[in-house]
């Protein structure tokens, strides 16, 4: 990290997190008091015994190995007080750390196993999100996920769910689980029905196969953003396709090395994105699974990639630019952070390194390729 540009600085900046998912991110503490509440059993159920035996924050064989640990967070997960709590829980640690927006995914079929309706699990998360934004200010939002490991039917089922609670929570609709023998084309019809009804989509696509993965979301899925695309780098042509036509990458640095789509943080494509132009966001994925938080991903980035602060400022702009909000609402909240952002960074003797009459490609998309923000 550079001498100017301190932790602090990086967890009172405002920031976005718009790739997290909810049975990932519960508190190691919750996790085993909900299963003791419940009687389920736990390998462990002192928290570092329990991190180790699950491999939180450590690297796994593959992607699938990774996903594992959701076998345990998900016994706790399935009822509306759990829901709920984990929802508030999730959102409270995000706005300790001045993370102003958060979109948190998850599937409501695989919270089922009790016997819970897919809308009661959509308004229990609801719920949790509500009542942080009342008492911390945060402002979130809902993304649905189907599964491609399940019968594109299901992704269907879920997809008219999304649409269900467009105006009462839910702003996008994904598509996760292991990618190998798992094509996102056979979901097409779930992602036809949401492009119809108007709603936003993303696709986890380019972590654990190549760019074949990324072609099939915005072509047969047509996604509006790409959850990670680490792989997009071997198709030239399809990377000019994604930044010509401004798609968001939702990059997450602990987790692609975790996951091995990266054997390091140090051969992340992420500053060979942003030097290139790519819009790019920052993100947790799980908190829990991966241990890391929206700061530390900020924090290792600039570690690994010298990020200046103007690199940090576009990072938090793209992010901004990227969420799933209304136009006049989004255009609304980036005027308030930028006025935030800039008065952080007077607090912390910070300032840019840009000529004021500069022309680069960073000021043009700064101001906004098109009207700020799109």
């Amino acid at each position: 990290m550079t001498n100017t540009i301190t932790a602090e600085f990086l967890k009172a900046i405002p920031k976005t997190d718009l790739h997290v998912h909810l049975d990932g991110s519960l508190r190691i503490e919750t996790l085993i008091e909900l299963a003791k509440d419940r009687r389920i059993p736990l390998p462990a159920d002192d928290p570092d015994r329990l991190k180790q035996i699950l491999n939180i924050g450590g690297i796994h064989e593959n992607l699938e190995s990774y996903l594992r640990v959701f076998d345990t967070t998900l016994k706790v997960l399935q009822d509306e007080d759990a829901l709920t709590r984990t929802a508030y829980e999730l959102a409270e640690d995000a706005a300790l750390e001045n993370c102003r927006y958060i979109e948190v995914r998850y599937s409501p079929v695989l919270h089922q196993r009790e016997g819970l309706s897919l809308p009661v699990i959509v308004e229990a998360v609801a719920e949790g999100l509500r009542m942080a934004k009342k008492k911390f200010g945060i402002m979130s939002g809902q993304i649905i996920c189907g599964m491609r490991h399940m019968h594109p039917q299901v992704s269907l089922r879920l997809a008219e769910l999304a649409v269900a609670f467009k105006h009462k929570g839910v702003v996008g609709f994904d598509l996760a689980g292991g990618e190998i023998n798992n094509p996102a084309d056979h979901h097409a019809e779930a992602f036809k029905f949401i492009r119809k009804n108007n709603l936003n989509s993303t696709v986890h696509a380019g972590e654990a196969y190549g760019p074949r993965s990324i072609h099939q979301a915005i072509h047969d899925c047509n996604a509006h953003r790409i959850g990670h695309g680490t792989r997009l780098r071997e198709d030239g042509d399809l990377l000019n396709y994604v930044n010509d036509h401004r798609i968001p990458l939702e990059a997450c640095l602990k987790s692609n090395v975790q996951t091995g789509a990266v054997d390091a943080v140090e051969n992340h494509p992420l500053k060979f994105y942003m030097d290139f132009g790519l819009r790019i966001t920052l993100n947790t994925d799980n908190r829990l699974v991966t241990d890391t938080t929206i700061t530390d991903e900020y924090k290792l980035a600039c570690q690994i990639f010298h990020l200046t602060y103007d690199e940090i400022k576009r990072l938090v702009v793209d992010g901004f630019k990227s969420a799933f909000m209304p136009f006049r609402k989004k255009r609304e909240v980036m005027q308030k952070i930028l006025i935030e952002f800039d008065e952080v960074s007077k607090a912390h003797g910070l300032k840019s390194e840009i000529p004021e009459r500069g022309i680069s490609r960073y000021a043009v998309d700064l101001a906004g390729e098109d009207p700020m923000p799109d």
